[in-house]
């Protein structure tokens, strides 16, 4: 593609060179330039990639854009531009011919419940014969192949790479979770929404939003690129705020709930610890609908999905269906194993409010004690102080015995983290015990239980590994529980 067709759109002074050239690949890592790519020079949070123009020059590139002046000798064409990432996104999407206005595209954000959600829209949609690709926290699903993200929602020229891949493919709908950060790093600006979903809002990610409004804010600039659909869940405070900030927008505004008098809304709820039954109520109609998984949360996730295939013009019966096909999602509230009154359960909640809803799902259910295994991950400022704390709360409020562990604790010194919770565990009386390494952690929590119990392993979820300093190690606590399991005498080996 010509290069003038790739900057189409693109506000820049030219500092010099052709723009009459062949462009064949986008790129904001040096290491992955080829010959005649365009590199994107971006301002990381730890590297500037300004640092590395020379390298991708030297790789091939014919094409540089920067954010400010530099002195570059090589006969290359350099542009500059106020913002990179915005560059980056603008030109990835001219590149790949704007793929997503060819999608139906579904984007669902939010702190919690994000996952599950969009595996509740596919499966409906699947069910309406409706072709479908995955972006999110599991990974990206193009037609029967799963690719995984180093991020939640992937960097834009991968995004757009996605996109169009999915078109090539002939799929004419993808569902993706966007986070926070892609919508402030503009990962997905360009990309065109047809509906957009709003789950709830906790403290999470204060590490780069310096508060909640700073995160709403965030959160919110999805619904300033959809085109037809707003979902909103009425019954969060920070969703009656968006409620308030997109009742202008042209798109229509649906909003679910349990509280609220909301358009998509249950009645006559009957929980248990497979799952939930009830009736949904929409403005076409009502049916019964079964939720494989436990919990007040997937109430809201799964009509949030039935608000979605409301919007997209899909029967009641299929969305019926749909919901009922979903019998498990890896890493969200996963029993992993299950002996009359004893399970072991794997969840993703790694949020203060994700671990209470978590605990109260189970509460009512556990004939013995409820053992909780988990970390926190978080920086250590005085944010990742509360966090810790606030999670520290939720365990001693909920749980009969705590493990208290290390997550992904990344290049943050785990002794410290850990010595906090503990403190934090002190100040509420909690019952717990601490053990560094997570393995260990989990096998303790298994020996110590007895044959009523019900043990979470909360935060890591679906993960397979962990990430300590630099290094991101194997760990599958799934295959860690069960084995430690197949060592108690008084369980049948596995």
């Amino acid at each position: 593609m010509l290069l003038t067709a790739v900057i189409e759109g693109l506000k820049y002074d030219k500092i010099k060179g052709d723009l009459n050239k062949e462009i064949s690949r986008i790129s904001f890592d040096s290491r992955e330039v080829t010959d005649n790519s365009i590199f994107v020079a971006i301002s990381g949070f730890e590297v500037d990639g300004h640092q590395f123009v020379n390298t991708a020059i030297d790789q091939g590139a014919s094409t540089i854009i920067v954010e400010y002046d530099m002195h570059i000798e090589q006969d290359v064409t350099v542009l500059k531009v106020d913002n990179s990432r915005d560059a980056l996104a603008l030109v990835s999407a001219n590149f790949y011919n704007n793929p997503s206005e060819r999608l139906n595209l579904i984007g669902i954000t939010g702190t919690n419940g994000k996952t599950s959600t969009t595996y509740f829209i596919k499966s409906i949609f699947e069910q309406a014969n409706k072709t479908m690709g995955l972006i999110g926290t599991t990974g990206t699903m193009i037609g029967n192949e799963l690719i995984q993200n180093k991020n939640t929602t992937p960097e834009s020229v991968d995004l757009q790479n996605f996109f169009s891949r999915m078109t090539d493919l002939q799929t004419d709908n993808c569902i993706m979770e966007v986070s926070s950060h892609a919508l402030n790093l503009k990962r997905v600006a360009y990309s065109q929404f047809n509906t957009s979903i709003f789950t709830n809002l906790s403290p999470d990610h204060l590490e780069l939003h310096k508060d909640m409004d700073e995160y709403f804010n965030a959160k919110a600039e999805l619904f300033d690129l959809t085109n037809d659909f707003n979902i909103v869940n009425l019954d969060d405070d920070y969703g009656r705020k968006l409620i308030e900030r997109v009742k202008g927008y042209k798109p229509v505004l649906l909003t679910y709930g349990i509280e609220q008098k909301a358009d998509i809304y249950p009645t006559n709820i009957r929980y248990s610890f497979d799952g939930t039954i009830y009736t949904v109520n929409t403005p076409s109609g009502s049916a019964e609908i079964t939720v494989n998984l436990p919990g007040e949360i997937y109430v809201y996730n799964s009509l949030a999905a039935i608000a979605c295939g409301y919007c997209n013009g899909i029967s009641l019966s299929v969305i019926q269906q749909g919901i009922n096909n979903v019998k498990s999602i890896r890493g969200r509230m996963e029993t992993i194993y299950k002996d009359e009154d004893y399970k072991i359960i794997v969840d993703f909640s790694h949020t203060e409010a994700a671990l209470e809803k978590a605990l109260e799902s189970i509460r009512p259910y556990v004939k013995g004690k409820l053992i909780l295994v988990f970390g926190v991950y978080a920086d250590a400022s005085d944010k990742g102080k509360e966090k810790r704390i606030g999670m520290s709360r939720i365990a001693s409020d909920f749980a009969d015995f705590s493990v208290v562990t290390s997550d992904n604790p990344k290049k943050h010194d785990p002794v410290m983290i850990i010595d906090e919770i503990s403190k934090a565990m002190d100040t509420f009386s909690g019952n717990y015990k601490a053990i560094l390494k997570r393995e260990a952690a989990i096998e303790y929590a298994i020996e110590m239980s007895d044959k009523d119990d019900t043990i979470l392993i909360a935060g890591k979820g679906h993960e397979t590994t962990q990430i300590i300093g630099d290094q991101e190690i194997p760990f599958n606590e799934s295959e860690i529980a069960l084995a430690a399991l197949s060592k108690k005498d008084q369980f049948v080996k596995l």
